[in-house]
């Protein structure tokens, strides 16, 4: 059941991390909060999400897998001001929570870190009150898409699909969404999905300059080394791919994701 994460916590990793809002990646679930709504937020993360979250409902409780990562979202919240949190060490699989604790329980980019997606949403779906709701968004990695096609890039979606699936995890978690829903019990579940798109200067730079780094320094590159599933010569090659897309001018990149809200 357990499983490795795959990306750690490189600065290169927590830039792209904070970058996410409520807006940008849980719009889907943003209509159906209400003021007096408890929310729980699985695998927070830096709590950017989580901080957005909780100037929507009554009161936010934030997790995460193990103090260190906690602590990212309580500074994140802290810094902000954010007063109506709580803060726990929590793993998806065994929340330790009650039974209908929350009025909404939401997972950002989590399901397709954990051993054993169908245990996490059928404990998310525990915590969650009757007439409740359970929320999870993950990217797809075989649906992104980019131009111009360098063969680097490809190197590097191949690379990232063989680490995630050794430390336990699915990459293509997006389309499975609606599946693990229905194996986890529920039979109320709305499927949509959503994409970011990064094609200005700006988003290029950000982006192609973000993972070039990553590629390099975060804990994706010492697995991919150690496990001897890419070299040194490997992993800059993959850097300057990006770097070139960046730079191209008629670059563009699509990342895809599966959404479900699934009413206990």
């Amino acid at each position: 059941m357990d499983a490795v994460y795959t990306h750690g916590h490189h600065e290169s990793v927590l830039r792209s991390h904070r970058w996410r809002t409520a807006a940008n990646s849980a719009a889907y679930l943003l209509p159906h909060l209400e003021p007096d709504m408890t929310l729980l937020d699985v695998g927070s993360g830096p709590g950017t999400i989580a901080a957005d979250l909780a100037a929507r409902v009554s009161r936010v409780t934030v997790s995460e897998v193990t103090p260190e990562a906690l602590a990212l979202a309580e500074a994140e919240l802290e810094a902000r001001g954010v007063s109506n949190a709580d803060f726990r060490v929590a793993d998806a699989h065994a929340l330790g929570f009650p039974d209908g604790a929350f009025s909404v329980v939401h997972a950002h980019q989590v399901l397709q870190h954990v051993g054993d997606p169908v245990l996490a949403l059928r404990e998310m779906g525990r915590v969650t009150r009757p007439g409740g709701l359970v929320a999870a968004r993950d990217s797809d990695y075989t649906a992104f898409a980019w131009y111009p096609l360098l063969p680097a890039l490809e190197e590097w979606m191949a690379l990232y699909q063989k680490l995630a699936r050794a430390n336990g995890g699915e990459p293509d978690a997006g389309r499975r969404l609606l599946s693990w829903a229905r194996a986890a019990g529920f039979t109320d579940v709305t499927a949509t999905a959503s994409v970011w798109c990064f094609a200005t200067p700006a988003d290029r730079a950000w982006w192609g300059g973000m993972w070039a780094e990553r590629i390099l320094r975060s804990a994706m590159a010492e697995q991919a080394l150690t496990s001897g599933a890419a070299t040194e010569d490997d992993l800059r090659r993959m850097s300057g791919g990006w770097l070139e897309w960046a730079a191209a001018d008629d670059a563009w990149l699509s990342i895809t994701h599966g959404e479900i809200l699934c009413r206990v």
